[in-house]
């Protein structure tokens, strides 16, 4: 078996996933199409030109962005380019065909999911490890429903009461990612500043903090706490997601949000920045038991 052959047939099982993922099988498509061009010798202008593509298409391409996953026409292109053999133009193939089955978080109106944060949720559903650090709300997984709500309707104070449930159960829906069987690991460091500024209400804090605790009892779930004591942590100004795919050969992604866009890094010396950040935040921030403890304490104290 080539070593191309056997790069293909490691993606099998994704064949059979029980739940669509469009954004990682998107990913993956790209990601071996970029194989088989460097294994043809050819630079990404050259086969770009030789199929009458532009080369931000192609990049795209094998960048496995956009909404839609490239057209079977298209990829049956490159495949006749780079001289891929029966097996793995047929693997690759039926990888895009389950790449255009629409994942549950494009059910929601463009309004919700703009395509920087389909994109976000996507990968999310990919990723085998989500490591993440916020400094001003308790992480999207990790939200309850009360805290969610007073989390929208700070946001975005004029919003009808139907398009804030609506945000609502988008954020519920994308919890369930943390209980399913494949769940993937989430290490969250948290400011200690967000478990003291109130949304809704003491009550609603208070069930929150709860919620936290239960969650960081989860065998996939870390959880660490950035004492405000810490007055020179090497905390990022913004919040981070890091993102990473389990050995597939796919790049790690970090995800910077901003007000109504976010920034996605794919650029190995970028990325490589930001994981030694989180490690740096992750020794100076308390360990994952005096969190516990910290949480415990603030339940008690501030929300009794």
């Amino acid at each position: 078996m080539s070593a191309a052959s056997h790069r293909i047939s490691r993606l099998e099982p994704y064949l059979d996933r029980p739940e669509p993922a469009p954004t990682l099988l998107k990913m993956l498509v790209g990601v071996q199409l970029a194989g088989f061009r460097e294994d043809a010798g050819l630079a990404q202008d050259q086969a770009a030109r030789a199929v009458g593509f532009s080369a931000a298409k192609l990049s795209r391409i094998e960048a496995g962005k956009g909404r839609r996953p490239p057209t079977e026409n298209d990829v049956r292109a490159l495949l006749r380019l780079y001289r891929t053999d029966d097996y793995e133009a047929s693997v690759l193939l039926k990888l895009l065909q389950r790449a255009g089955e629409p994942g549950w978080w494009q059910r929601y109106d463009k309004r919700l999911m703009p395509e920087w944060f389909d994109r976000l949720v996507g990968l999310q559903e990919a990723a085998a490890t989500i490591r993440t650090f916020e400094i001003q709300y308790v992480p999207g997984l990790l939200q309850t429903p009360a805290y969610t709500r007073a989390v929208v309707e700070r946001g975005l104070p004029n919003a009808p009461a139907g398009e804030v449930e609506r945000r609502v159960e988008l954020r519920r829906q994308r919890a369930r990612l943390l209980s399913r069987p494949e769940a993937p690991q989430l290490w969250a460091i948290i400011d200690e500043s967000v478990l003291l500024r109130v949304l809704g209400s003491p009550e609603v804090m208070r069930e929150q903090l709860a919620h936290l605790v239960e969650m960081a009892e989860r065998p996939n779930v870390t959880l660490q706490i950035v004492p405000l004591s810490v007055t020179n942590a090497s905390a990022p100004a913004i919040p981070v997601t890091y993102l990473r795919f389990g050995g597939l050969d796919l790049p790690d992604v970090v995800y910077l949000e901003h007000i109504r866009s976010a920034n996605f890094l794919e650029d190995r010396d970028e990325t490589e920045e930001y994981r030694i950040a989180l490690d740096r935040l992750a020794d100076e921030a308390l360990k994952p038991r005096d969190s516990m403890e910290l949480l415990r304490t603030t339940m008690e104290q501030r929300y009794p």
